[in-house]
């Protein structure tokens, strides 16, 4: 891809991961200068039959959360998917799914779930573990020696609990990218980042760092003999009976169902760009998945009811340290899965991802509630990112 080149935030997470992305003219569409009064008036959908009463009734808080989104937040578009204890489900959308044709936000469309995409690595892995093909106190040099070297480094001390849990120190290879915007080979990332010293000595801290699964996803790949995606596909989305989200093959810009149009926007005085297609290769196995919301509750769901995991390996994957730092008041990381504390009490357990054009939040409880809301910019500010876990909080406490 050639041509002039802008910067775009690059992140797989909360304020995870990188910072930065450049962008080549070609594949960043000005919108113009858009105000808020500009957008569309916010919509809302709910599934099967209640979509009627939805449009006849006074917004709901979960809709009222969404408007304020577009509202006040700036985004073009927020989508929410909700699921009670009861296992009825709702979909929610606000504001414009296409800046350019004015179109509606598509119910329950897809978008690029950031770091999401490290919850699925995690089930893999701790099935192998089920499977005795790999223990959580495997060294990472067990499975793939020699790899793991540089200043502070040394693949003979990080286990894959470490990796897992970002615990091992590794630099974060994701704002240390170069500027273009291309496909890269999951060992370039990793190359990347080991140009650079640990942060601290394994198993001493606690510091995100989406380089813990590129290499995970690098064992998955040398113990099951097959590539990444197609192990998440078989043990995972299969599994969970997930019907609309994918790993993007390589080279693969695209996103394959109705979506809304992510943005960005370099600084509150320049244009909106459509920047909904891009490589996504450089998240790999740490953000590179597509989902929708409705999806994601349903991963979510499975796995917290024992479907996609023994017990045992659920359980450690629940045994969490303080995350506050990167997620927030209370929040806790085990093994590519997040606990927050609700408003209304209790836990609600997921991730949470971002990547340039779109930004997710969610979770789902013990007794069955699930949600999941996306908007369609990355955002960069701590009260956007509190808003937009507010609304979760909403969706789950209602």
């Amino acid at each position: 891809m050639r041509g002039q080149k802008r910067r775009v935030r690059r992140s797989t997470g909360r304020q995870h991961g990188t910072r930065r992305q450049v962008l080549p003219a070609a594949a960043a569409v000005a919108i113009g200068v858009m105000t808020l009064g500009a957008l569309a008036p916010p919509t809302a959908s709910a599934s099967a039959s209640a979509s009627a009463d939805a449009a006849a009734a006074r917004p709901d808080a979960v809709q009222r959360a969404l408007n304020a989104l577009v509202r006040d937040g700036g985004t073009p578009a927020a989508l929410a998917s909700v699921k009670d204890r009861n296992g009825r489900a709702r979909t929610y959308t606000a504001g414009v799914g296409d800046l350019m044709t004015g179109s509606k936000v598509p119910r329950d469309g897809q978008v690029r779930i950031g770091s999401n995409t490290k919850t699925f690595v995690a089930v893999v892995v701790l099935q192998l573990v089920a499977e005795r093909r790999v223990s959580l106190d495997d060294f990472v040099d067990t499975h793939l020696p020699g790899l793991v070297r540089g200043e502070g480094i040394d693949g003979r001390r990080i286990t894959v609990r470490q990796l897992l849990q970002h615990t091992s120190g590794l630099p974060d290879y994701s704002n240390r990218l170069g500027d273009d915007v291309r496909y890269y080979d999951p060992r370039e990332l990793l190359a990347t980042a080991l140009r650079h010293p640990a942060e601290f000595a394994p198993g001493k801290s606690w510091k995100y760092s989406n380089t813990n699964y590129v290499l995970a996803g690098l064992i998955v790949q040398k113990v099951t003999g097959r590539p990444l995606a197609d192990e998440i596909d078989r043990r995972v989305v299969k599994r969970a009976g997930l019907r609309h989200t994918y790993f993007p093959a390589p080279g693969d810009a695209s996103i394959r169902e109705p979506h809304p149009h992510g943005y960005y926007q370099e600084s509150a005085e320049t244009p909106l760009r459509d920047i909904t297609e891009m490589d996504p290769s450089w998240g790999w196995a740490a953000g590179q998945m597509i989902s929708t919301g409705s999806d994601l509750n349903r991963f979510l769901t499975a796995l917290l009811t024992g479907r996609l995991l023994p017990p045992a390996q659920l359980a450690q994957m629940r045994s969490t340290v303080p995350a506050e730092a990167t997620f927030g008041p209370g929040a806790r990381y085990g093994l590519g899965l997040v606990s927050r504390p609700l408003p209304c009490g209790g836990l609600a357990w997921g991730h949470g991802g971002s990547f340039p054009g779109y930004e997710t939040r969610g979770g789902a409880t013990d007794d069955g509630r699930a949600a999941n809301v996306a908007v369609t910019m990355q955002l960069t500010g701590e009260a956007a990112r509190r808003s937009l876990e507010r609304a979760v909080d909403t969706a789950l406490c209602r």
